[in-house]
């Protein structure tokens, strides 16, 4: 069964908070995808447009499609004046084209480009975006989403993505606060913003007739928010989790908690009535909901609803054995305010307050503050790696591998496939994968400005 958590303990976590290298060759030039600045209407009718940065133009960025087992290929065009790269989040990727600046490329310059060619074995939803300063590169709206498609997909009447964000904008210009290093933010529980919406619009709404059944793929693409989230006017299951299928599909009976990065796809069936509220509901505060996809009803899809959904179909490599033998490690967060940043300790030792608040680094993973020039760990290829997180922290974290999926250990049982693990506040989980992809990945908090200021780590396989 996936594992769920209450509002009221995620409330409380957040409450806590006041040289190129050119791509593998192709045919033919790849389709651009071009990273610059333009004006959307971000916010509501009577304010001015907003300047955000973008891919081709649109925030989000455009729906990336393609089939599994496929190969999708881009060239990163930068028309910003800032160097920039794209990590494709979730892909079983090669590690050159996992778009990590200073780790598995160097950043794009101003007026570069960079050939992003890869295979696609997993169906699912995933997503795009900015791995250069990416606190600030994805909170100016350098995102997107991608979906790489089933052989065979469900039956269902639409099939919706649902891109979740938040967006700090200055009332008074409609532009975006552009303190992105502010202490504050960074040393608790991130940048929050303002204005809440779904696919760039604060006021996104979807039709469908009583009895339709929907796909809906959720995406967090939000810089620190978790989302808790919950049906009105229809019932369904959860499908897949990061992209990853479920054994079975898991009926919707508690609120969905949603953490940076994550993804959800959910099959519902629309069960309100024509001119009756539906849609999907966010918890404002730990008192009241507010609609974040407003559902209009309208007739009838079909006179009764659909049996039961079908398992999505499994994919690839998603068998994790070698438990016992594996070498268990842990992997400590630390830091952060009202705790290790008031003391300026991080295991033990003992650092100047005030070098940390010019380093802007607030924040340490497994002892260490920032990524350093040695992994965590290196794993032989195939090995089983078994890594425990501990959250010595007053905040929660979305610690996000690359390359790899894992799956939470709990007394023995393995949880769903996952990219992302929310981990709460004074808590720790346990995680197993098979490091089954050559290369260095990145282990980092997707609390994207606890890891610009520390919570940021590397392991290796080779």
């Amino acid at each position: 069964m996936t594992q769920m958590m209450s509002r009221r303990a995620v409330c409380a976590g957040l409450l806590a908070a006041p040289l190129i290298r050119p791509g593998r060759a192709a045919a033919s030039a790849p389709a651009p995808l071009t990273a610059r600045a333009a004006s959307v209407q971000l916010a509501p009718p009577g304010y001015g447009m907003t300047e955000v940065w973008s891919y081709d133009g649109s925030l989000p960025g455009p729906v990336l499609r393609a089939a599994q087992g496929g190969r999708l290929s881009r060239r990163l065009v930068n028309e910003l004046e800032v160097p920039t790269t794209v990590h494709w989040h979730g892909i079983r990727i090669d590690n050159a084209m996992d778009g990590v600046a200073g780790l598995t490329q160097e950043a794009v310059p101003p007026g570069g480009s960079f050939d992003y060619d890869f295979a696609l074995p997993d169906a699912g939803t995933y997503w795009y975006h900015a791995h250069t300063n990416s606190m600030e590169q994805v909170a100016r709206g350098l995102s997107g989403p991608l979906i790489v498609e089933e052989a065979t997909p469900p039956d269902v009447d639409a099939d919706e993505i649902l891109m979740l964000d938040d967006w700090l904008i200055d009332p008074d210009t409609a532009q975006f606060y552009a303190d992105f290093t502010a202490p504050m933010m960074r040393s608790h529980a991130g940048r929050m913003g303002n204005l809440i919406g779904v696919n760039g619009r604060f006021d996104h709404r979807l039709k469908a007739g009583q009895n339709a059944r929907l796909r809906l793929r959720l995406i967090n693409a939000a810089n620190a928010r978790i989302f808790v989230l919950r049906l009105q006017g229809m019932e369904g299951w959860t499908v897949a989790l990061d992209g990853m299928p479920l054994a079975s599909p898991e009926p919707l009976v508690e609120e969905i908690i949603l953490a940076p990065a994550q993804r959800v796809d959910l099959i519902v069936d629309v069960t309100a009535e024509e001119g009756t509220p539906a849609g999907l509901l966010y918890a404002a505060d730990d008192d009241s909901w507010q609609a974040l996809v407003e559902l209009e009803v309208s007739g009838r899809a079909s006179d009764a609803r659909r049996a039961a959904p079908q398992p999505l179909p499994r994919n690839p490599r998603m068998e994790i054995g070698g438990l016992e033998e594996a070498t268990p490690r842990e992997m400590r967060m630390e830091g952060g305010a009202m705790r290790g940043m008031a003391s300026g300790r991080f295991e033990g030792r003992q650092m100047d307050f005030q070098e940390l608040i010019q380093r802007g680094q607030f924040w340490a993973l497994a002892g260490q503050v920032g990524r350093g020039a040695d992994p965590f760990a290196r794993y032989r290829l195939g090995e089983t790696a078994r890594i425990t997180l501990v959250n010595d922290t007053v905040f929660p974290h979305a610690m996000h591998l690359h390359g790899m999926h894992f799956r939470q250990l709990n007394e023995g049982a393995a949880g769903p496939m996952r990219d992302t693990l929310l981990v709460m506040p004074q808590q720790s989980a346990e995680i197993a994968f098979v490091a089954d992809n050559p290369g260095k990945w990145l282990l980092h908090c997707h609390m994207l400005g606890h890891a610009a200021s520390g919570m940021s780590n590397w392991i290796e396989v080779v």
